[in-house]
């Protein structure tokens, strides 16, 4: 009987996840293990996950395991699933509101760029408890995760256990779909290979009945209708010949080509998803208390339940792995040559093999080379971050948002710094206490008879 335990269970990806699982052939029987620190959220759930097993006939062999305390429902696990928020509420005015001020407009600022990287500060070491406690409490369970900034999560993880671990995203299946609907052609029918870095992976082949499609979307684009839904993406896709995995807004962030001017930002930018300022820090907050309304109404029965499976990629993996049906997704995991023309030492996304035995990683090979340029432009950004992390190293985080490609196109590295140290003074609360000292200058000892004369200087470099 599988355990599968999900850590922030009052995320918008609980009932979905399970639901897609518990759709799966045979999976009559098993344990929902429920993980979050706000009681009253995973009341909420506990609730709400009742409810779904009643609807879909499971309520008999599913039981669930809840508790705030995650060393309480963690040992057992088969499946560790993560999509925590570490105060994410708190925090998204300051991610958004402070690299304003210096000019950096973000739409969602949860990837990369100032809001990436202090996500990451707040998430990361959390996660990294989380791993050092599946090391202890279910050492053979497959873990998967879900929580942005994904390629800096997914580096620390992978570096700070053995366990098998995929970072997970909707990018490439929702992308995918979108083109096929643009070219209009079936999406069963159409034949596509992608890779590069999560929410920067770009389908380098496109076919449809052996015709190459890229010639009939740089045509469909014509059509406003068609443009205004993906302008970003449309317009990199003419320019560099690739299709990229996130939404227009999210990529905005990720190029120095969009959001550094306000006449770039109206000319592509669109309201919402689609590259809205600010948009993530506008809605997060009220659309979490809509989120947790709509679920007690759904709980209480007063909300009907959609039971149909997802897209998402948590079960195929369960399926996969448990009953041995062999299946592929796109997941996030360490470069092990998988692209060679991207750093050895990062995560990429490609194509994963799921069977009994878990996890196997998929050989794509090279990407064009304009397009890999831009994925090392953002895993730049990711390495400093991540080592920072790992090593308690504040400098390497101040220096990981030098290299935003977003934040230099608009910015000096001073300007950089200083808005490093508003953003960490704001948030003292929620990032590690190494990131909040400032490092004190030692003073060299000074030695007498060690300084060269001008004449001498002079004579070694002439010589």
């Amino acid at each position: 009987m599988p355990k599968i335990t999900l850590l922030g269970a009052g995320s918008g990806f609980t009932s979905r996840l399970f639901i897609d699982t518990l759709n799966i052939e045979g999976m009559d029987s098993g344990v929902i293990g429920l993980v979050d620190i706000d009681k009253k959220r995973l009341d909420i759930m506990v609730k709400l996950m009742n409810r779904v097993l009643k609807v879909m006939g499971k309520d008999k062999g599913w039981k669930i395991e809840a508790s705030t305390d995650r060393k309480k429902v963690m040992p057992k696990t088969d499946y560790l699933i993560s999509t925590v928020e570490v105060s994410g509420v708190q925090c998204v005015r300051f991610d958004n509101d402070i690299p304003l001020k210096y000019g950096i407009d973000q739409c969602i600022g949860d990837t990369i760029g100032p809001g990436g990287v202090m996500k990451a500060l707040r998430t990361l070491p959390a996660f990294i408890e989380i791993l050092e406690d599946a090391k202890k409490l279910c050492p053979h369970a497959l873990i998967m995760n879900y929580t942005n900034p994904m390629s800096i999560m997914s580096l620390g993880a992978t570096r700070a256990t053995s366990q098998p671990y995929v970072g997970l995203c909707h990018s490439v299946q929702g992308s995918s779909r979108n083109l096929a609907d643009y070219a209009g052609v079936p999406y069963e029918e159409m034949k596509w290979k992608c890779g590069g870095i999560n929410h920067m992976a770009w389908f380098t082949e496109l076919t449809w009945k052996g015709h190459d499609l890229y010639p009939v979307i740089i045509d469909a684009m014509k059509s406003k209708e068609v443009y205004e839904r993906d302008p970003v993406r449309l317009e990199i896709m003419k320019e560099f010949g690739y299709f990229v995995t996130e939404s227009s807004g999210h990529f905005s962030e990720y190029v120095p080509y969009i959001r550094k001017r306000k006449d770039l930002i109206k000319k592509y930018c669109r309201k919402n998803y689609l590259g809205g300022s600010g948009f993530y820090a506008d809605m997060w907050p009220a659309s979490r208390v809509n989120r947790d309304k709509s679920n007690i109404e759904i709980a209480q029965g007063k909300k009907e339940i959609n039971t149909a499976k997802s897209h998402e990629y948590a079960s195929d993996i369960i399926e996969a792995h448990l009953f041995n049906r062999k299946k592929t997704i796109h997941a996030s995991v360490p470069n092990t040559g998988l692209i060679p023309n991207l750093p050895l030492n990062g995560v990429v996304e490609v194509e994963v093999l799921i069977d009994k035995n878990g996890y196997t990683p998929t050989y794509f090979g090279n990407l064009p080379e304009q397009v890999a340029a831009l994925c090392r432009s953002n895993m730049a950004v990711f390495e400093l971050c991540a080592q920072g992390i790992l090593a308690n190293d504040r400098e390497a985080i101040i220096h990981a948002m030098m290299l935003d490609p977003l934040s230099a196109a608009v910015c000096s590295p001073a300007e950089i710094r200083q808005m490093a140290e508003e953003l960490f003074k704001a948030e003292t609360k929620y990032i590690p206490n190494w990131c909040n000292k400032k490092p004190v200058a030692k003073k060299l000892p000074f030695r007498r008879g060690t300084a060269k004369t001008k004449k001498a200087m002079i004579a070694d470099i002439e010589v």
